[in-house]
């Protein structure tokens, strides 16, 4: 089968589309052949190496030969003990322990993976499984007549973020870069702001900031925060992640704000929700671009330089 591969960290040029064996599942996994792969920057960072926390299970080479996680398509066969899934279902979910999905097939545990519905695309459901559930937690809470603001909001999660605060009654400010203002705006952010010319912690104050690229300090974060407010990234150099949890805590408590890293809960009983809100059109699905999988650097660049509009989507037909 064809796959896109890589055995050293480094910038999308140390990819290769290469042909390699068709994996094989064992007990508890599924073989999908895959229709589609939506690119999170995850991806990108596992990609380069960095953070550090991307280098999990390889500290000085990939864990894994083959990125993706967010995979969509059809099983192929299935693995011992498996019971739920047949050859010829058509799946979806988020394979981020094992990844992959830049190939033509993939092996999942049978846990990762629910049935798709019929009203999705393969590409539309593909977006889901982890922008979708980062999205629908990060804005869990959230109250009429709330300000909140998502950082990163011109990304996946974060069109999924600006829908889903908007639903909750918020009033939502959109922060992204000057190429995505607009684009915050179509999905439904009431203010939107450009990171390279203003300073957003400087505005508010915020009963939410739901930030998707932590790089800023604590201090700037609580100030940001109207007393009683929140404060939840996902992801970000590891130096700001470790602050968020040990001095951002405790100065959030000091002034009655709450300062914390998302603990984003994986899994269908968590995805396949958000999923039938898009269904029901609840939700709309905004696919940036899709690439072939002898694009995906091409694919993965347009994430990590931030220039995605919403999801971009790897499809291998």
């Amino acid at each position: 089968m064809r796959a896109v591969v890589y055995d050293r960290y480094g910038p999308p040029d140390v990819l290769r589309l290469d042909t390699v064996p068709v994996p094989t599942p064992s007990a508890g996994q599924v073989l999908v052949k895959i229709a589609a792969t939506s690119i999170n920057l995850s991806d990108w960072e596992t990609l380069r190496g960095t953070p550090l926390y991307s280098r999990i299970g390889g500290l000085r080479t990939p864990a894994r030969p083959t990125l993706g996680s967010d995979i969509a398509g059809w099983v192929a066969a299935v693995g011992p003990s498996v019971t739920g899934f047949s050859p010829g279902d058509e799946v979806y979910g988020d394979n981020l322990a094992l990844k992959g999905g830049f190939a033509e097939y993939a092996v999942a545990p049978s846990s990762a993976l629910a049935l798709k519905p019929p009203g999705l695309t393969f590409i539309e459901a593909s977006t889901i499984p982890q922008a979708g559930v980062i999205a629908h937690q990060g804005t869990a809470g959230v109250t009429p007549g709330q300000k909140v603001l998502i950082n990163g909001a011109g990304g996946g999660s974060g069109a999924f973020a600006i829908q889903l605060a908007k639903q909750l009654g918020a009033h939502v400010t959109g922060v992204d870069n000057s190429g995505k203002l607009d684009f915050m705006r179509l999905v439904g952010a009431d203010e939107v702001l450009d990171y390279r010319r203003d300073d957003f912690t400087r505005h508010g104050p915020y009963d939410l900031i739901l930030d998707l690229v932590a790089h800023r300090s604590v201090f700037a974060y609580r100030r940001a925060l109207a007393p009683g407010g929140r404060y939840r990234c996902v992801g970000g150099s590891v130096s700001t992640l470790l602050r968020v949890l040990t001095v951002g805590s405790l100065a959030g408590l000091a002034t009655g704000r709450r300062l914390g890293v998302l603990a984003v809960r994986e899994g269908p009983a968590h995805f396949e929700p958000v999923a039938q809100r898009c269904v029901a059109a609840e939700l709309k699905i905004h696919v940036d671009r899709v690439f072939t999988l002898d694009e995906v650097p091409a694919a993965l660049t347009r994430v990590g330089e931030g220039h995605a509009l919403g999801k971009v989507v790897v499809s291998a037909p």
